[in-house]
């Protein structure tokens, strides 16, 4: 999962599924109807500027952007739909973008949604300058000529409709409290515009919502939303099976068939927009040595991993741009399993033997078989590979510090901020000055360069910048920045009396719940 945050579930996991089922029937009896996620992963960032992990679950049901991303279906394109904007025109040259907002629309305080809301919040957004604050970086001004009117003037074209639909960073927020710190946040405090309000955030346990009565649209079925943190997959299943929770994900492939002949359960499978990869520390012998990176990506087994991991309803990845993302390049000239050809090339760079360490999330099954696969076959080259299953916090501090004491192979996954190939390409492998997602430290000018000029002609000529992300993502197969695993389909697990789910892949793992009934 991208920047999968594995915080120890100490209440669920260290109490059971009874201290969920207790709960959920306290506030049954009070009559209220309450929807619950069990949930892999912890929400480690509830401040709507620099939340930038799973947290975007907990985000979008309490915050509003201006627009939304909804994925092509069939001969159906993608499209941008209207949220906190009802419209909004652009000018010919693509720079400048002018958005009329929807009118009768309150902050969770009482506050009216105004054009100067909206600029204060992106520009509160942009000043912290954490987590995906980096999508408004094409902006050089916002003014707000009336209050039902924001206008963004731009430094180069750029699809600003699609921007203000990321699922991160685009949250517009109450300016009453823009002078809160992210301890205030994190502290379960907020307000948004969404159907839905903070009640109270237990960290590593849950979140609680309840429901804003408010709420500018239709009024939410459920009184309260229950975020659990189950990082246990034998609980998930638990909970999912025994009606304690309505919706979870990350349950061992293998178990898929037995769930979905339960009638009470129901399994929603569809392609995502998630790519799971394993990033080379090329700052680090052996692997700084070119040629013994491509011979580990060649002893990858690609697809018995797809295979053994995720019964086989996982795909090839081509790179890190997934099938369904603009710029995925269904070409790339990706390495195959030849084992033969990875033992000539640790010859010709003259290793015979290597210890190296892979890192990747505690309890996350795909990458623990994808991880015992690989040291199988790199044990008959003489390189051992130790796995180190870490919480996501921990492993991203460990890859952060030193290079030279880093890890070697970074393993993690990743699905779009906003739903374009520079996302991908400019997290993970632009160079930066201090390692943030870049955790392989691939530093290539040349790249760098391509993808912001891509970057700079997406607003205006879609298929230029195309073929420069397409060129752009084979420097780094070429240079073998990573070893790229499989693109993941999105399977979750849901109660069958649950009405109104459809997965969006452009928001990973975001359950929208004000769009749900029983």
């Amino acid at each position: 999962m991208k920047r999968r945050d594995f915080l120890k579930s100490v209440g669920l996991a260290g109490l059971g599924t009874m201290t969920a089922a207790r709960w959920s029937m306290a506030v049954a009896e009070d009559g209220a109807k309450i929807f619950t996620m069990a949930h892999p992963a912890g929400f480690p960032d509830l401040s709507p500027a620099t939340s930038f992990s799973n947290d975007g679950a907990i985000m979008a049901n309490v915050y509003e952007s201006l627009t939304r991303y909804i994925p092509g279906q069939g001969d159906q394109p993608a499209k941008v739909e209207p949220l906190l904007a009802e419209k909004w025109d652009v000018s010919p040259d693509g720079l400048t973008w002018t958005f009329h907002l929807r009118q009768g629309v309150k902050f969770h305080d009482g506050g009216d949604l105004t054009a100067d809301a909206v600029k204060q919040s992106i520009e509160w957004t942009v000043k912290t300058a954490g987590g995906a604050s980096f999508i408004w970086s094409p902006v050089s001004a916002i003014a707000a000529p009336d209050a039902a009117t924001v206008v963004f003037t731009l430094s180069s074209p750029q699809p600003l409709d699609m921007i203000a639909a990321s699922g991160f960073a685009a949250w517009i927020v109450s300016p009453t409290v823009l002078d809160k710190d992210n301890a205030w946040f994190n502290a379960g405090n907020g307000s948004g515009t969404g159907p839905y309000k903070m009640e109270r955030y237990e960290p590593g346990q849950r979140c609680i919502l309840t429901k804003n009565d408010g709420y500018w649209g239709k009024a939410p079925f459920f009184d309260k939303a229950v975020f659990a943190v189950v990082e246990d997959p034998v609980l998930l299943q638990s909970m999912i099976e025994g009606g304690d929770a309505d919706w979870t994900y990350s349950l061992p492939y293998d178990n898929l068939e037995g769930l979905k002949a339960k009638p009470e359960l129901t399994v929603v499978a569809n392609a995502s927009f998630q790519t799971l990869f394993g990033m080379y520390n090329v700052k680090k012998a052996p692997l700084d040595n070119l040629k013994v990176r491509q011979a580990l990506s060649l002893a990858f087994p690609y697809d018995d991993v797809i295979s053994s991991g995720t019964a086989g309803l996982g795909s090839r990845a081509k790179g890190v741009i997934p099938a369904g993302i603009w710029g995925h390049d269904e070409a790339a000239p990706i390495p195959k399993t030849d084992l033969v050809a990875a033992k000539a090339l640790l010859a010709e760079a003259g290793v015979t033997g290597a210890d190296l360490t892979m890192t990747f999330a505690t309890g996350d099954n795909v990458e623990s078989v994808a991880g015992e696969l690989w040291k199988a076959n790199l044990a008959t080259l003489g390189i051992n590979l130790t796995l180190q299953p870490m919480a996501w916090e921990a492993q991203w501090q460990l890859a952060k510090s030193d290079p030279a004491a880093a890890q070697d192979i970074f393993v993690m996954y990743w699905w779009p901020t906003y739903v374009t190939p520079y996302d991908y390409l400019f997290n993970l492998f632009h160079s930066e000055a201090a390692p943030n997602y870049n955790l392989g430290y691939y530093s290539n000018p040349d790249f760098d360069k391509q993808i912001d000029d891509a970057a700079a002609l997406s607003g205006t000529d879609r298929t230029k910048a195309e073929a420069m992300f397409i060129e752009a993502q084979r420097k780094v197969i070429t240079d073998a920045a990573a070893v790229f695993m499989l693109d993941l389909p999105n399977v979750h697990v849901i109660r069958s009396d649950l009405k109104g789910y459809v997965d969006n892949p452009a928001y990973g793992h975001v359950v929208f719940v004000s769009e749900l009934s029983k």
